[in-house]
């Protein structure tokens, strides 16, 4: 048997009894075992008439694994001629030598130590050393009895085959028999302690007195005997609290009221949450009853729809340019026929009902002509319209006049239909 199937065969026994070990109560406490015993080494053609049997002694250490398997381990001496020396074609020596060997093994017990005779077997691995000078290897195996005593202790009655493992290693028999005395210490006496004195605990909090913080109100040990603190006062205590700091109601957690919309007006109250608004309008928007893009607040006309620029009002330039497009002239012409005159009319009642608007008068030309005489015509094809619109009570700050000759065409000049539209006054709307 080779030292790696040894190895293996102790690790397969150990893990096998782990898994069986439930109860500690029997596992057997750390021990000291005192040993005598006989080794019985195997001779050989070169060791014929030396002694056979010597006597060895040693101490163990004994530990409980599991209740069933407990860890050995023996230091032996003895003083013998060791036949190994045949193997190194070295003279047997004359004398006995001492001789010294440790091995650690695992005993398994076929029954618990509560029983008096327990048969147990055992297997391990160990080296020898002669003088301090040869080491040899070997694994012992085989089987004893553990016999109950008084008060923890053990007598071991083992026979053992040492196995070689090494090249200088003879096997080799150990018979023996230890005694064991457990390593625990006496129990020490119980120390008799004074009586405690009495603890008061008035508000009955399980906080005593003497430690309690508020002895007079019921509280809890977390806070060292006072009642869970409500920073913020809300009658939230701060564990449930999810906002301590801040004053606010049972119903949010002791947070305030949420405002969503964060306008100032809380979600209860406001009738427009989701929606950015004014306290006199209930959170809402300023409204926009014309729905024109102005709001009432700006609207000067807030149910007629109209244009910002007008301040909600409706946009006369609409007007303005529905009047003008008959206002078109002869060549070199200035006058407007009473007819297209009168139509004037019109945007002189959208003037007075928007006191706000001021009107641009821009006359134009064709280009028939030099700049030299069409800047003046078309100056005064615009006044033409400025005269009137004032005669009808238009103030003359709300109104101006200028001419840009043909700097301004609305069709080709190339033509004498274009040039004919072209020959006109415009009006535009100053909001």
């Amino acid at each position: 048997m080779n030292m790696k199937k040894i190895v293996q065969f102790i690790v397969c026994l150990l893990l096998t009894n782990s898994l069986l070990a439930q109860d500690t109560a029997t596992i057997k406490p750390a021990s000291i075992a005192l040993k005598f015993g006989l080794l019985d080494f195997k001779q050989t053609n070169h060791t014929e008439g030396l002694t056979k049997s010597t006597v060895n002694y040693g101490i163990q250490y004994i530990q409980g694994w599991t209740k069933k398997v407990d860890f050995v381990a023996n230091l032996d001496f003895a003083s013998l001629k060791y036949p190994y020396y045949t193997s190194l074609k070295v003279p047997a020596e004359a004398n006995a030598k001492d001789y010294a060997s440790l091995d650690f093994g695992l005993n398994y017990k076929f029954m618990t130590d509560e029983n008096a005779v327990v048969p147990y077997v055992t297997a391990g691995v160990g080296v020898g050393v002669d003088r301090l000078y040869y080491y040899s290897a070997y694994a012992p195996m085989g089987a004893g009895l553990q016999i109950k005593a008084n008060r923890g202790s053990f007598i071991f009655i083992q026979a053992t085959h040492n196995a070689e493992t090494s090249y200088l290693t003879k096997k080799h028999n150990n018979y023996s028999i230890s005694y064991s005395l457990t390593l625990k210490g006496k129990d020490k006496k119980p120390v008799l302690l004074p009586p405690a004195p009495l603890k008061v605990d008035s508000d009955n909090d399980g906080v005593v007195d003497s430690l309690d913080k508020c002895p007079n109100q019921v509280g809890t040990a977390k806070y060292f005997g006072c009642p869970i603190p409500d920073t913020d006062n809300d009658g939230v205590n701060d564990e449930l609290d999810k906002c301590p700091n801040v004053a606010g109601t049972a119903k949010y957690g002791g947070c305030p009221i949420p405002d969503t919309d964060k306008d100032g007006v809380n979600d209860e109250q406001d009738k427009c949450p989701t929606v950015s608004g004014l306290t006199r309008y209930g959170g809402c928007p300023i409204p926009d009853t014309d729905k024109d893009g102005v709001n009432d607040e700006e609207d000067k006309c807030p149910t007629e729809a109209g244009i910002a620029a007008n301040r909600g009002c409706e946009d006369i330039q609409l007007l303005l340019n529905e009047v003008t497009k008959n206002f078109k002239f002869e060549i070199g012409k200035i006058s407007i026929s009473k007819k297209n005159l009168v139509k004037l009319d019109a945007v002189v009642a959208a003037l007075n009902k928007y006191p706000n608007i001021r009107l641009d008068i821009i006359g134009n030309t064709d280009n028939t002509g030099s700049k030299k005489v069409n800047k003046p015509l078309s100056l005064k094809r615009a006044v033409v319209v400025y005269a009137y619109l004032v005669k009808k009570g238009i103030g003359t700050n709300r109104l101006t006049k200028d001419g840009v000759a043909d700097a301004n065409p609305i069709d080709t000049n190339k033509t004498s239909k274009g040039r004919a539209n072209n020959r006109r006054t415009d009006m535009k709307a100053n909001y």
